[in-house]
């Protein structure tokens, strides 16, 4: 349990199933060991997650203002804009999908800054060229993305009928419940 564990602590980004086997050998009960180290963990300020198809240590959420307070806000995660979280809700459903496409679907210019900034967060990277004429570059989120919002596939992201049936989107045709172009934003 120690060697898993002080694997985790150490490791900057989720430790998958093959680097954990290595450490304690291919007939170990990994899931067993982990739900032992996460019992262990129970009382204390962090926990074992699952997250980008492996596990990490992380801090629980009632410790944030704690640690942003330690760490200062500069050192706080920077919230996402309304117009970054679109794009990157519509990048996390529709992948691979281009700029155009994204900007088909809200109605309006989505910008090359925008990309860059959801870039350098480590959200979303290129996927494959598209088939469409130029061959625009798509994009698709990264693991990072998926450990960020703890996830651990993108299995796990919300069902957009149950949203809708919830009533937390609009259901129009073809849309994620966003104002279409001309519509005021809310």
């Amino acid at each position: 349990m120690a060697r898993v564990e002080a694997v985790l602590f150490a490791a900057a980004e989720p430790v998958g199933r093959e680097v954990l086997a290595r450490v304690v050998g291919r007939d170990c009960a990994l899931d067993l060991l982990i739900e032992d180290i996460a019992a262990d963990l129970a009382e204390r300020p962090y926990a074992i997650t699952r997250a980008a198809g492996g596990w990490q240590l992380t801090t629980r959420a009632r410790h944030a203002e704690a640690i942003r307070a330690a760490l200062g806000e500069r050192d706080a995660p920077r919230d996402l804009t309304p117009n970054e979280a679109l794009v990157l809700t519509i990048i996390a459903y529709m992948q691979p999908v281009t700029r155009g496409a994204i900007a088909r679907l809200t109605g309006r210019e989505v910008s090359r800054d925008l990309i860059a900034r959801l870039q350098r967060q480590g959200l979303i990277g290129r996927g494959p060229r598209s088939p469409e004429p130029g061959a625009p570059y798509t994009y698709v989120t990264t693991p990072e993305f998926l450990a960020q919002f703890g996830l651990e596939t993108l299995r796990d992201l919300p069902d957009l009928e149950a949203m809708e049936e919830a009533g937390l989107l609009e259901a129009e045709e073809g849309d994620l419940g966003m104002p279409l172009a001309g519509e005021p934003e809310e």
